[in-house]
């Protein structure tokens, strides 16, 4: 089982339950499919493979969960087909425009009616916890089916305490030198493909797919765009896309790493799937710990000279940026730039430190933010 993505996590209490209390914990929600009148159900599975009959499958330091998620499928077509006459029928009886919510409880009662006859469809999604690392790579690229993992994760064991494993701010710095060929990660190198987007609302874009990174004509978009996506290869065994949202796609495992247990063939199918994932596993770790050195090499001013809790009396315009994001109730850097007249980088920073203090959401896989805070 090769992983195809990643999202990254690094665990901050260690997970060191023995296996039986892990097991129970698991199953006390393991999957069930949807009944007639359930839209959506999640739960453990068999992890790895059915073979295994274990929620959790230990391969060395190696934890395995899988998760399966059914989903009934309602085409809004199909409803809104369906629901037309319905809401004709009840304007005319009460002669009457209905109301939004009226129409909204109606749609709803369809749907219940239509759910036994809705085709579903199931999804599997496999992550470990190495416990020598204390990281967990859940294989998606959607941070929301990472985030259902964890979540159902939680409610197994209590708590599970977890964070990116990538720093954002880290990573969009870095990121801009390694498409220049600069403070590459040990044994890591350009790839052919990357992603700019400009800063401003626009957000126009410019993509490269097989193309020379070095070329002119990628290079001179780095003076007024930022790197979003950027394809890299390692040891020609593995290549991905890093993205500024700290997840990696596209993963490739290259023969020179896949043929290595050829030899072992398939006649025990989980010795040789834990096998792979031993494989698997070991360029994964030797991968991040690249990525991770790389970045911790990152030294900025504001870091390095003060504790992160300080951070928000570091610049005199955080108190006004605060109170111009909550009152518009929208968060973007180029709106700060703008509004204040500063540049990119003091932009970014400020809005950094609205993440941090919980003025503004981390942004989501198309760089939006939320304001979670109103204004009086």
């Amino acid at each position: 089982m090769w992983f195809k993505n990643a999202r990254l996590y690094a665990i901050t209490e260690p997970l060191d339950n023995d296996h039986g209390q892990i097991e129970q914990a698991l199953a006390a929600f393991k999957f069930t499919p949807c009944t007639s009148q359930e839209a959506l159900k999640l739960g453990f599975c068999f992890a790895m493979h059915p073979g295994t009959k274990e929620y959790c499958h230990q391969v060395n330091d190696l934890m395995v969960f899988s998760i399966r998620k059914q989903e009934k499928l309602l085409p809004s077509s199909v409803v809104n087909e369906e629901l037309a006459p319905k809401v004709e029928a009840m304007e005319q009886e009460k002669g009457r425009p209905l109301s939004r919510k009226e129409k909204q409880a109606l749609k709803e009662e369809l749907i219940q009616t239509l759910l036994p006859r809705a085709f579903s469809k199931s999804t599997v999604t496999t992550a470990y916890y190495d416990r020598s690392t204390s990281m967990l790579i859940v294989d998606t690229a959607s941070a929301s089916t990472a985030e259902e993992f964890l979540a159902l994760l939680r409610k197994a064991f209590g708590s599970l305490p977890a964070m990116p494993l990538l720093d954002n701010h880290q990573l969009n710095q870095q990121m801009h030198f390694w498409l220049q060929g600069k403070d590459l990660p040990a044994g890591i190198t350009l790839g052919s493909s990357a992603v700019l987007k400009a800063p401003d609302e626009e957000g126009a874009q410019a993509k490269f797919i097989n193309h020379l990174l070095s070329a002119d004509e990628v290079q001179s978009h780095l003076q007024d765009k930022l790197v979003t996506r950027l394809q890299l290869e390692q040891d020609e065994k593995i290549s991905f896309t890093v993205r500024d949202d700290g997840s990696l796609t596209g993963i490739k495992f290259h023969d020179l790493l896949c043929n290595d247990n050829e030899e072992l063939g398939w006649d025990d199918t989980i010795g040789r799937l834990d096998a792979d994932f031993i494989l698997m596993s070991g360029q994964f770790k030797q991968t991040l710990t690249s990525l991770l050195a790389s970045l911790k090499s990152v030294d900025t001013p504001t870091t390095a000279e003060k504790p992160r809790t300080q951070l928000s009396d570091a610049d005199p315009l955080f108190s006004e940026a605060k109170a111009f994001v909550i009152e518009c109730q929208k968060a973007s850097v180029s709106g700060i730039q703008r509004k204040f007249r500063i540049g990119y980088n003091r932009a970014a920073h400020l809005m950094e430190e609205l993440q941090f203090c919980g003025v503004v959401s981390a942004p989501v896989h198309n760089g939006n933010r939320e304001v979670l805070m109103k204004g009086a």
